[in-house]
């Protein structure tokens, strides 16, 4: 079994690069399966979800070939079945895109319900109320999706909650659809965006992604495209705040400034000087860090994806700090392994009381998931001595060269058996 293995304390300086968004490639990517051609697309991070998602559709016909690293061609006209029911779907949350996209094209699908982090409830309801109300009939057994149209209408839908993965189910089930199908509540994060400027790029027309409502007008077919799908906006903010947890000074590039403001103004609320430029954020941490407090909410309000990480950095702050996570019911499993170096975390529900600053000193510790994993890294360069993390699958879930990119910045970090 691998682990990570860090020695701390270690002051994080220079630039890092933030590789593609993960929550849009395992969007853009099945969503690849909806034309009947060929697909470019670019800016792949090279992360376990890709590949896993290029094992799934491989395994339906699609052919998937990396031109490089970073590129991938998808030639979705060989699919001949819509059966997606392998051990590989359940290994990963976002492999329920393929639902829609095949649903979208052919009117029918037989889906293996997914897997990924588990932190709390993600209710799959959302997607088969939009299918339904989009004319298909659903049934849901033994953990199989089963969904099947005469045709697909389009129609007003709203969503009881911001949904990012039924907003961008709905969407790839209605760019078919007779007429024009309305999202409303829609979620408004910037991979819905990207999602619908691919889709797009295809030829669909969807409009209003990124707003509360989303129209898509259906369309006959849909072309072959090349697509750049945009930074990660969570790799990005993992980096700003171990910067700003190792008293660093370190710039991220290759992103979106606009993204990264709830986190930036925590950031500077805290003591750190945050300097954004077109395409990067420089972090400065000088001074004592204060204390905050964060509330986790649909975009753009703070991302529940940065709360393990801020809680890390708020461990180390002056004074107490309250976090409350609004999205997800089980996010503070991590909370555990957190004090195991020395946090000093109380949780009370959805709410985590931290005091600090705490003296963090280097374990064992296990990531309970893909950003409790990146919470640990965090901790542990900030912490004194040896830190080995396990469950390191998690961290590779979503993060591309960590090891790499952090030891480049001057932390002590390897892989090791």
């Amino acid at each position: 079994m691998e682990q990570l293995m860090i020695r701390g304390p270690k002051r994080l300086v220079g630039e890092v690069f933030v590789s593609g968004s993960k929550n849009a490639a395992v969007a853009i990517i099945p969503a690849a399966l909806c034309v009947n051609g060929v697909c470019l697309i670019d800016n792949l991070p090279m992360i376990d979800d890709v590949a896993g998602l290029i094992d799934a559709m491989t395994r339906i016909g699609a052919v998937c070939e990396r031109v490089d690293a970073h590129t991938l061609r998808v030639d979705a006209r060989g699919v001949y079945t819509t059966t997606a029911v392998s051990d590989v779907m359940g290994k990963m949350r976002a492999s329920y895109y393929i639902a829609g996209a095949l649903l979208g094209r052919f009117k029918k699908v037989e889906c293996a319900l997914p897997g990924g982090c588990d932190f709390g409830s993600r209710p799959f309801d959302f997607h088969i109320k939009g299918f339904q109300a989009l004319g298909a009939r659903v049934t849901l057994e033994h953990g199989v999706l089963r969904a099947e149209a005469d045709k697909l209408v389009g129609t007003q839908i709203y969503l009881d909650i911001a949904s990012v993965g039924a907003t961008i189910n709905i969407m790839l089930a209605a760019i078919y659809a007779e007429g024009t199908t309305i999202i409303e509540n829609a979620a408004k994060e910037p991979h819905i965006v990207d999602v619908a400027n691919f889709l797009n790029m295809l030829g669909a027309q969807v409009k209003g992604a990124g707003t509360e409502v989303i129209r898509i007008a259906g369309v006959k077919e849909l072309h072959d495209c090349e697509y750049t799908i945009i930074p990660d906006q969570i790799e990005a903010g993992t980096y700003m705040i171990a910067a700003a947890a190792s008293g660093g000074d370190v710039v991220v590039r290759n992103l979106i400034p606009k993204h990264m403001d709830s986190l930036s103004a925590k950031l500077s609320e805290m003591g750190c000087t945050v300097t954004e430029y077109d395409d990067s954020i420089r972090v400065v941490a000088d001074k004592p860090l204060s204390a905050v407090n964060v509330k986790t909410m649909y975009y753009p309000g703070f991302p529940t994806d940065l709360q393990p990480q801020m809680s890390a950095l708020l461990t180390m702050a002056q004074g107490t700090s309250l976090v409350t996570e609004s999205v997800f019911n089980n996010r503070f499993q991590y909370v555990n392994e957190l004090k195991r170096l020395g946090a000093k975390v109380t949780v009370d529900g959805r709410m985590a009381v931290i005091e600090g600053p705490a003296r963090l000193t280097g374990t064992a510790v296990t990531a309970t998931d893909m950003r409790a994993g990146a919470s640990l890294v965090i901790a542990a360069i900030a912490a004194e001595g040896e830190t080995a993390i396990s469950n390191v699958k998690y961290i590779d879930r979503g993060y591309e060269n960590i090891v790499a990119k952090l030891s480049a910045l001057g932390a002590d970090i390897e892989r090791v058996e």
